[in-house]
């Protein structure tokens, strides 16, 4: 008996041969398909006006991480397909925030679909907590992004109580609590940057609490607003600084001008 302790190298031709049939488009055949009409939304509002505000605060943040590039995609409140049987009973929607690496951001999605994405489950989520999604979100949606999406950070946080907590996959692709640090804050592999609280006012709203990025430096990083803003005034300072030293020269010049001894014809 011949024991085969290597793989085989099977010819092109015998590889088609043994692969299953596909169909014009590439799907298996005799394998099920997802419905063509996916939902878009489940039609329930958001809990609350903060809840909506902050999932495009944190959108903006993570595309103003990334202007400029095109190799990433950013979806909040979005569906998430992974399964022919879970797009038939929509039985989970999909995160508030989710982030994914290596996607063509150059295309508009209704929905994030596995199957069109060759494969691409994000990289990223974070879950905004509710009373009503609490306990789903620390539950059935942890194991979800843990064992099939296989998500490598999960962030959770809660505007009640202002606290955030999170979880990376180890090497054992399982999840581990990521530790905050004095300040509350926990890194982020996947983005690179700190997430931690900000009071302030995002889209002239009244002065609340909000969930911010901050830099390896612990600097704020801004919203695209922010940034033209802190522009603009570095420009009218440095304008400034160049008008004081013009008219601090034009004083020197007229007081050497003043003091300097009438010179002397032979």
């Amino acid at each position: 008996m011949t024991v085969l302790t290597s793989p085989v190298s099977l010819s092109p031709a015998l590889a088609d041969a043994l692969s299953p049939a596909r169909a014009a488009d590439g799907w298996p055949l005799g394998v099920s398909r997802p419905p063509a009409d996916l939902p878009e939304t489940d039609g329930e509002p958001l809990d609350s006006d903060w809840q909506r505000d902050a999932m495009n605060l944190v959108i903006e943040l993570i595309r103003f991480l990334f202007a400029g590039r095109k190799d990433f995609f950013v979806g909040g409140n979005m569906f998430i397909y992974f399964s022919a049987h879970q797009a038939r009973n929509t039985n989970f929607k999909g995160p508030d925030v989710f982030f994914v690496k290596d996607a063509d951001g150059t295309r508009d999605r209704k929905y994030w679909a596995i199957w069109d994405e060759n494969g691409r489950y994000p990289n990223w989520i974070l879950e905004l907590l509710s009373p009503t999604t609490a306990k789903t979100d620390r539950t059935v949606k942890k194991d979800v992004y843990e064992q099939t999406f296989r998500t490598p950070e999960y962030f959770l946080y809660d505007p009640e109580e202002e606290r955030l907590e999170g979880w990376r996959l180890d090497a054992h692709q399982q999840y581990e609590s990521i530790l905050a640090d004095h300040r509350g804050w926990m890194w982020s592999e996947q983005l690179g940057v700190w997430l931690g609280t900000w009071r302030g006012e995002f889209q002239q709203n009244l002065e609340n609490v909000w969930l911010r990025f901050f830099t390896d430096a612990g600097e704020l990083v801004p919203l695209f607003a922010e940034h033209q803003a802190a522009r603009a005034d570095e420009a009218t300072d440095r304008a400034a600084r160049a008008e004081t030293e013009v008219a601090r020269l034009k004083a020197l010049l007229a007081t050497m001008q003043v003091t300097s001894p009438p010179s002397s014809n032979p």
